[in-house]
């Protein structure tokens, strides 16, 4: 296709009009809907494999709406009454085809380019963790919109009729709503077969930072998609009844083949990046390489809770302290250790708080790391914040409340108040008693922290 048959047909087709829906819907998705891509920890501006699997999750929108637009770009002969005319002209089909589908396939993957750089531009000042393993996830969201398109215009050219385009666009959502998968669990699922649910070119809701797409997942999507995308092109060209039968089967060969490709577990489908986890560490203070710019600001307070924590514990304080990256679903226990404090960013009290009091957050987890399932962002029960309170204040000598946690500084207070003044009535040992065994209590998940510094009852 030469510069001028290109420069016609972006005039007289839909391409440009599909171009600037998919620059203009993306961001505003992500920049004027309230959602899970600006909290926690999982932002769509901060880390490169984050930003491209949120970019790809508006594709539950945009697919339907490409494939509807293309539908229109099929109707236009039709329209035109020049079908018979065309099909009598010498020149083959196929360039035909390629003439109406190229310029609206290549102003898509431009378009959805242009809004995966304005997400890379606001990462690349925000992470230190630079790496190319997140390239295939937004390749392949870029076929995506491409094999929508040309496939909305293959079945528009096969079923020349003005409810074609709003039919196909509706088929496309219900499609990739019922494939959607929810990440209420440590990795994202759907209720129908993990292999059908990939077949739905949107991605899922992120929540954990260190996940990423397997190999086995971009080439299943792959093939998936470059068999509609032929299917869509044979359809152009089709002409016969037999023709447009025959055509169907790319689609058909595609998706046989995708769902022997695609894994049937969604532990196999969204898998730890093993670089991204891997740990950094200044002394005994860990985080993940993907959060290492928090390293400075957690080293010193760490190392000076590290410090107390021997000092009150003994042979019983953990050793070190290092960043989590066990999966988790919404609900799960927290994962448990005896030598090292877990610390989660996704937790406000540790994420949300810095200097002195992160040093005391950071002692109120090792002495009494919470035992209860989470929320995202909620740090634990009340009656366990208060414990840790107490064994916080009860190293640092006064009791304050917590930051940063689900719970207010006056509940925390008044739960944690009546306790805090039998305990410091109590001699020193039987004190540095209590406090140990409310410590072994918590690692244990075996009793109640806050009734065992109560001596038996948290009132």
């Amino acid at each position: 296709m030469n510069v001028r048959v290109l420069r016609i047909e972006l005039r007289r087709s839909i391409a440009p009009w599909a171009g600037v829906m998919v620059l203009a819907a993306g961001p505003a998705f992500l920049y004027l809907l309230s959602g899970p891509w600006w909290k926690g920890t999982a932002l769509w501006t901060t880390q490169w494999t984050t930003m491209a699997l949120w970019t790809r999750f508006p594709l539950i929108l945009l697919w339907p709406l490409v494939m509807g637009l293309g539908a229109l770009q099929g109707l236009r002969d039709h329209r035109s009454k020049m079908s018979e005319l065309l099909t009598s002209t010498p020149r083959p089909a196929r360039h035909r085809a390629a003439a109406l589908a190229g310029p609206t396939a290549a102003t898509l993957a431009a378009a959805f380019v242009l809004v995966v750089l304005l997400g890379s531009a606001q990462v690349l000042g925000r992470t230190d963790y630079t790496h190319l393993g997140w390239l295939p996830i937004s390749l392949v969201a870029a076929l995506a919109l491409v094999a929508g398109g040309v496939l909305g215009m293959g079945v528009g050219r096969a079923l020349p009729s003005v409810l074609t385009p709003p039919a196909l666009a509706v088929a496309a959502f219900v499609f990739t709503n019922l494939l959607q998968q929810s990440a209420d669990w440590a990795v994202p699922t759907a209720t129908v077969p993990n292999r059908l649910a990939l077949l739905s070119p949107a991605g899922a809701q992120v929540r954990e930072v260190l996940l990423t797409l397997s190999a086995s997942v971009h080439l299943g999507q792959t093939v998936w998609l470059l068999g509609v995308a032929a299917t869509g092109f044979a359809l152009l060209t089709a002409v016969t009844p037999r023709t447009r039968l025959l055509a169907l089967t790319p689609i058909l060969a595609g998706a046989a083949i995708a769902l022997l490709v695609l894994p049937s577990d969604p532990r196999r489908t969204f898998v730890v990046d093993e670089a991204a986890a891997a740990q950094v560490c200044d002394g005994p203070v860990c985080v993940t390489k993907v959060h290492q710019t928090r390293l400075a600001g957690l080293a010193g307070p760490g190392k000076k809770a590290l410090r107390l924590l021997h000092e009150a514990l003994g042979d019983q304080a953990p050793v070190s302290i290092r960043e989590s990256t066990a999966l988790r679903a919404i609900g799960d226990t927290p994962e448990r250790s005896r030598t090292a404090v877990l610390v989660d960013f996704r937790d406000g009290m540790i994420g949300s708080v810095k200097g002195e009091e992160l040093t005391r957050a950071l002692i109120a987890q090792g002495m009494a790391p919470t035992c209860f399932a989470r929320s995202d962002n909620e740090s634990g029960t009340l009656g366990e914040i208060s414990a840790q309170s107490i064994a916080a204040g009860w190293v640092l000598g006064d009791l304050r409340p917590l930051g940063g946690t689900f719970h207010s500084p006056q509940d925390q207070t008044a739960e944690a108040g009546p306790v805090w003044k039998k305990l410091e009535a109590l001699p020193r040992t039987e004190q540095v008693a209590r406090i140990r065994a409310a410590h072994a209590a918590a690692v244990s998940c075996k009793g109640d922290p806050l009734e065992t510094l109560a001596g038996g009852a948290s009132r």
